[in-house]
């Protein structure tokens, strides 16, 4: 019996066991809101950065295609060290200045090495004037 016992628990161990040991970006609770005029007037360049939301703060960018989305600033590169990514002037990427990885602030994709994964995204709502960042 014991035998079977310990079998059954090696089993369940090693198939419970991920191979992708990668650290991810945490969920974290997120509810943000501002107004649109408000992201009119504190909006640069079509972007919005919100410190203390998120792992690491937020950034809401307006697209060309007049959809908002939301990204965590945390990069997605080594996320256990919460290093926040930064816009880098005028063009639609933002980079994590720890690893110099890129992502598109479009679709939040990687677009320079060492950057595999994508930007954690958020859902974006737009009603009553107001903008609202959930997960």
């Amino acid at each position: 019996m014991k035998f079977n016992v310990c079998i059954t628990l090696l089993i369940f161990t090693l198939f419970s066991c991920s191979k992708d040991n990668e650290f991810r970006i945490p969920d974290v609770y997120v509810d943000y809101r501002v107004t649109l005029q408000e992201f009119q007037i504190k909006n640069v360049n079509r972007v919005l950065i919100v410190n203390n939301h998120g792992v690491s703060g937020l950034i809401i960018y307006h697209r060309p295609d007049n959809v908002y989305v939301a990204y965590d600033l945390c990069s997605s590169v080594n996320p256990e060290k919460k290093c926040a990514v930064e816009l880098g002037g005028p063009s639609l990427t933002v980079t994590d200045p720890c690893s110099g990885a890129k992502f598109s602030l479009y679709d939040g994709t990687p677009v320079k090495a060492p950057a595999t994964r994508p930007l954690k995204q958020y859902q974006v709502t737009v009603s009553n004037s107001v903008i609202s960042v959930i997960n």
